[in-house]
Order: C-alpha cells, then structure tokens, then sequence
C-alpha cells in the first residue's frame, strides 16, 4: 500500500485492512487534484505499480478526449457530497499503456483537519458492458427478426387476403355469369315460343289465303276474294310489327340508339300521329287526343312517336271494339306528360311486377297476338330521354299509362 501523510482516525488497523483488499479501486485525491493514496486494486486496474501513482495529478487516470476534468473538480468542491459520476453517461479511465477501459466511479468528500479531499471508488465494467452490448445486439436481432417475422405474417396475411378477395370477386362474377345464362336461357325459351307461335300463325293465315285468293280469283267471287287479301295484309302487317320490335330491341341491347332532342310543337306532332293511329282500330273504335299547356318542346320526336305507337297499338289490342282509346298531352317548362288510356281487359296484379320484361306478357293475353317487346322497348325509349314510366290497372276496367319528361326548352 502507498504511505499516506493523511491522519485517520484510531481505527486505521481496520481501514487499512478494508484499503488493501478492497475489489474495487480506491484513490484519494487532494484539493489541487493530485493522488495521495491508492490501493492495490485502483494500481492493478490502470496497470501501475505500488506507489507510482502517488503525487501525480488525477487527470493522467482521465482520456484527453473528455476535455478539461479541472473545471469539473472545481464544480465538485463548490458542492462537495457523496455521488455517483456521470450518471447516464458513459465514462471511461485511461490505463497506463493507453487502453481506455470503461469504469463506474462513486466519490465521497473527506476533511482532516483544515485539508479536503475527495475519495474515489472506481469499478472496472468492461465484463458488464461487453455483456450490455451482447444483449443489446441480441435485442437487436431478435427484434429485427421479430420484426421480420411480423412482416412474412403482414405479407402472407395481405396475400391471402387478396386471394380471398379474388376468390370472392371470382365466386361473385361465376354467380352473376350463371344468374345471366339463367336469364339468356330462359329469354331463348321464350323467345322460341314466342316466334313459333306469332310467326306460325300469320303465315299460316297467308298461305291459305293465297290459296283462296286463288280460288275466289277463278270463280269471280270478288267480296270474298278481297276479304281474304285483307288477311293477308294484315298478316303481313303483324309480322312486320314483330320484325319492328325484334330490330328496335337489338338495336337498344347494342347502344345504337340515341336521343336526339329538336325542337316542335307537340300538339300537331300528335294529332297526326294520332290521325295515322286510327287507321289501325278495330271496328267502332275511336283514338280521342287532348293537349293542356306549352306546345313548343325539345326532344327526340321519332323516339316520342315509337313510344305513342307502341302503346296506342296496346291500347287498340286489348281494348274491345266500340271502347274509345284517350291520348293526352301535357306541358309545362319543365315536363312534358303523356297519358294513353284504355278501356280494355287490365293487367292482372300478379303480373303488373314484370310488366317491362322482355317477352313477357299477361296470362288473360295468351290468346292476343304479341310479342311481350313493346312495353320493355317503352321503357327503354323513355330511359334514354331521362324520363320515367308508371302505369294504373285493373282487369276488365282498363289501364292508363303516364309517362313524365324532361323538357328541355332550348333558348336561342
């Protein structure tokens, strides 16, 4: 142990004792900073031998990298206590060869006399830090590899979340695919019978008046004769309206048709209209026009007259000879009305849901010649010019069907 001139008290056997076989490093430093005492340890830890540390200055002990320890002492002296150094930070003593270790160090402050001094206990960490610094490289990669695994899970999550989601989009457009060739399917059964039975019929009516016609023609029976052409003209007539329908159906399905608004004035539009309508009515039958408001209106005139005509026809067709059929016409500056009333066998209420279907058509008209296109055309015609179509029935009083658009008055 290095001698010391600093008077301890009576019990100096035993502090020598503690001095000497201290584990940690002990070094007594007076107020100019030099080392008066060190133990063993303290000589062991910075690899000097007995005694060469005493009377040197403490900052020999201190790596020049942490600038002037002088300033620091002073700042200890002003408030000398029992403490820890550097709490959270890293502090590190220099060895005798140079080697920077890292170290703990607690001080104490310690009066004999008139003369200060400051007792520092000084623990070598190096073993603890290298450990901290496993751990934290261990913490490290276990949390990039936690972090890692976290991300696979997110990645495989995502994928399957998308396969669900395909699968989901894939079992939803399968679904619609089959609710469509339902639909196509059952549009062809219908359609098949539709066309067996609407063009079997007036063929059928043709051929056999040919034959008549023929037959009349060499007997001179001229009445009758003529009312057999009338069929055939007839026949003729209801095979056009189907080829009608069929081409203004696909014509919608494929977009070819578009509104093409003008401007005209209703009233006469459908006056003649109406003219032309009345050449197609049974016996005693009689189409009544009536117009409230603005006559100027803007809109497509040829989609406006396939809607009058094909209700107007519905309305001939359905309706018994002698029962008059009403066309009415309403505008204002904002929408154009047109009402068809009729006083014939009515829509049955189980059927008015799929009135608009293509091909569909009433159980009480199974004996009516039709194609169950018209109203689904009308509908179609009407949703093109933006407007809306609803209807009023009850069988064997007659139906009324009103439809509501836009009128777009066209300002030049």
């Amino acid at each position: 142990m290095a001698v010391s001139t600093i008077p301890f008290s009576s019990s100096e056997e035993k502090f020598s004792a503690l001095f000497d076989f201290a584990t940690e490093g002990i070094i007594v430093i007076n107020s100019e900073g030099i080392i008066v005492l060190s133990n063993p340890a303290s000589e062991r830890l910075f690899g000097y031998r007995e005694n060469e540390l005493i009377g040197k200055p403490v900052e020999m002990l201190i790596p020049k990298r942490f600038g002037d320890h002088s300033h620091q002492r002073e700042k200890y002296s002003n408030d000398p206590r029992p403490r820890s150094m550097g709490i959270g930070m890293n502090l590190y003593g220099k060895k005798k060869n140079g080697e920077e270790i890292p170290v703990e160090i607690s001080l104490s402050p310690y009066r004999s006399g008139q003369s200060h001094f400051v007792i520092a206990f000084i623990i070598d960490i190096t073993i603890r830090k290298r450990n901290e610094e496993i751990q934290k490289k261990q913490k490290e990669e276990l949390q990039a590899l936690a972090n890692e695994l976290d991300k696979r899970v997110k990645d495989r999550t995502m994928i399957l979340e998308e396969a669900l989601h395909e699968l989901e989009n894939s079992r939803e457009e399968l679904s619609i695919a089959l609710e469509k060739e339902k639909e196509l399917n059952e549009l062809k059964t219908r359609f098949v019978s539709m066309a067996s039975h609407e063009f079997r019929t007036p063929l059928a009516t043709i051929l056999s008046s040919l034959s008549l016609v023929t037959k009349y023609g060499e007997i001179g029976e001229k009445e009758s004769q003529t009312k057999h052409i009338n069929r055939i003209k007839s026949s003729i007539t209801h095979l056009t309206e189907i080829l009608n329908d069929m081409l203004s159906l696909s014509k919608l399905e494929e977009g070819k048709i578009s509104a093409s608004p003008e401007l005209f004035n209703i009233k006469e539009f459908i006056s003649l209209a109406v003219q032309e309508l009345q050449g197609l009515t049974k016996p005693g039958q009689q189409i009544h026009f009536h117009h409230f408001g603005n006559q100027e209106v803007y809109l497509d005139s040829k989609i406006l007259k396939n809607i009058l005509f094909n209700l107007v026809s519905n309305a001939i067709k359905f309706s018994p000879e002698s029962k008059p059929i009403e066309v009415f016409t309403s505008v204002n500056d904002s929408f154009i009305e047109l009402k068809v009333k009729d006083n014939g066998i009515g829509i049955p209420e189980e059927d008015q849901e799929q009135l608009f279907q293509r091909f569909f058509r009433g159980q009480n008209a199974a004996n009516i010649q039709g194609t169950g296109l018209g109203l689904n055309i009308v509908a179609r015609y009407v949703e093109l010019m933006n407007g809306n179509i609803t209807f009023e029935s009850k069988p064997e009083k007659g139906t009324i069907f009103i439809i509501k658009i836009p009128n777009y008055i066209k300002h030049e």
